[in-house]
């Protein structure tokens, strides 16, 4: 059976990704009561007794922790959703449960980890590293040999430039232009961006 796991607006993204794609799903699983039913599908209260190891399942939840909760709670086979107007490089390496919305570009050699989100336009040049439960927002720029570490957060329209290495659990805010290293748990804005606080989530 192939699940989208979350029963809002990403999961409705996702879902016409995986139809694009051709792969059959058989509902939505919330972990709240379910409603009768989220874009056509029934939507399944989640529980562990319910989700088989077999089963194939979306992540499609766009807070980061959340998701590495959710992946790090049940067992059940990861798929990627991959929208044909995406362009990935044959040389890049990608793990399971990530989502490549449209128009989003990955260029040579890039690696990207488990359950990532690479929102709507966004580009990551070559030989880029990105960590698992990475989300990088629409309109945002990876210039080459950028790496990105667990959890973070790249804002939308954000540009990292070459080289930069950015820390774990961190928050790059939209627009923001990143000329120097981001350590872990930084918040940072502007352009050129600064840091502002910490980010104080426990990871």
């Amino acid at each position: 059976m192939n699940y989208i796991y979350g029963s809002s607006g990403h999961g409705s993204v996702v879902l016409e990704i995986l139809q694009k794609s051709n792969i059959k799903i058989d509902g939505f699983i919330d972990d709240f009561e379910p409603n009768s039913e989220f874009m056509g599908f029934k939507v399944f209260k989640m529980s562990k007794s319910f989700i088989k190891t077999s089963d194939s399942i979306f992540i499609a939840i766009g807070n980061n922790h959340v998701r590495k909760r959710i992946a790090e709670s049940i067992k059940f086979q990861p798929i990627n959703a991959i929208h044909p107007n995406s362009i990935i490089s044959t040389t890049a390496k990608i793990c399971l449960g990530t989502c490549f919305m449209p128009g989003s570009i990955i260029n040579s050699n890039v690696e990207i980890g488990t359950h990532c989100i690479i929102n709507t336009n966004a580009s990551v040049d070559h030989d880029c590293l990105i960590n698992d439960y990475v989300h990088i927002s629409p309109m945002a720029t990876l210039c080459g040999n950028v790496s990105v570490g667990e959890l973070t957060h790249i804002g939308a329209g954000s540009v990292i430039l070459p080289n930069v290495k950015i820390g774990k659990n961190c928050i790059i805010g939209g627009g923001a232009v990143v000329i120097n290293d981001v350590p872990d748990n930084y918040v940072v804005v502007g352009n050129p961006a600064k840091f502002i606080k910490m980010n104080n989530i426990n990871i």
